[in-house]
């Protein structure tokens, strides 16, 4: 088998990491999308060409009607969420395996048409036996651009049977936010900041001191996601699986609130999920 043909086999088969017993598998070829999460044998992530965890970058949710603004420029993007842009284009791309181990790997992919600037994506991924560490970073190969990077895990609603007698209990979500951004009607926030309110969500909230929000499998595990970041979406109105979405900025923010991505300013973004048997 030529190396051609090796390195297109392991794209498809994926990056497997293990530690403890933790193993992962990431899926350079979709998206750098980690594949599958099991820790002591039990899958974590919804299973499925379009779920797992995927970046999102990019840009991060909804950018308004697939149109943002850089200075003096106003630039289309493919409406994938009609009427909307959603979720970036890393998730479609074919990301590049930079360097394997067995329990870190980094992935790397350039930006490009669609997106109208040239720059390049890198994100590592790092298990250790309690947890998982995902660091992402944007930089500009040419012009300063706006710019969003963040995470799109499918948390599974329930575990499945456990060995004995376990429970199969729903998962609990935790979290004390500082605010919720309102969401109109568009799904977009309307920017004005409101009082937490109880779910079902698809809302983005924000944490000044970082993003922090318990997972609870009542009896089975409990899993944190943190981020220095202060922005996380939460998703639960799907009956197979709930997401918890830290993200540099808000939905629309390349609107709202853009960061830019400078020669001498790359973005920047990390998400920790530490997790312990109940």
């Amino acid at each position: 088998m030529s190396t051609h043909e090796t390195t297109e086999a392991a794209q498809e088969a994926g990056v497997r990491l293990a530690a403890g017993d933790a193993e992962l598998t990431v899926l350079p070829g979709n998206g750098c999308r980690l594949g599958s999460l099991r820790v002591g044998g039990t899958e974590l992530l919804r299973q499925g060409a379009k779920y797992g965890c995927f970046p999102m970058v990019p840009w991060c949710g909804r950018t308004a009607y697939g149109r943002f603004r850089n200075g003096g420029t106003v630039h289309e993007l493919p409406v994938n969420s009609p009427p909307h842009a959603i979720h970036g284009t890393g998730r479609d791309r074919a990301w590049r395996t930079a360097r394997a181990s067995d329990t870190s790997a980094a992935f790397t992919y350039d930006l490009g048409a669609p997106w109208p600037y040239t720059g390049r994506v890198t994100q590592l991924v790092e298990l250790s036996p309690d947890s998982l560490t995902l660091t992402m970073g944007v930089e500009t190969y040419d012009d300063s651009f706006p710019a969003q990077a963040g995470w799109h895990p499918w948390f599974l609603r329930r575990l499945g049977p456990a060995a004995g007698d376990g429970p199969d209990a729903p998962v609990e979500i935790s979290f004390d936010a500082a605010w919720q951004e309102e969401r109109g009607d568009d799904h977009l926030p309307t920017g004005r900041r409101i009082e937490p309110t109880a779910g079902p969500w698809d809302d983005c909230f924000g944490m000044p001191d970082g993003v922090d929000v318990t997972l609870t499998w009542p009896g089975r595990l409990e899993l944190r996601v943190t981020s220095r970041d202060e922005w996380v979406v939460v998703y639960d109105e799907q009956d197979e699986a709930v997401c918890v979405e830290p993200q540099s900025g808000p939905p629309n923010g390349l609107n709202t609130a853009p960061r830019l991505v400078t020669p001498i300013d790359p973005l920047e973004t990390s998400a920790t999920w530490r997790w312990r048997a109940l």
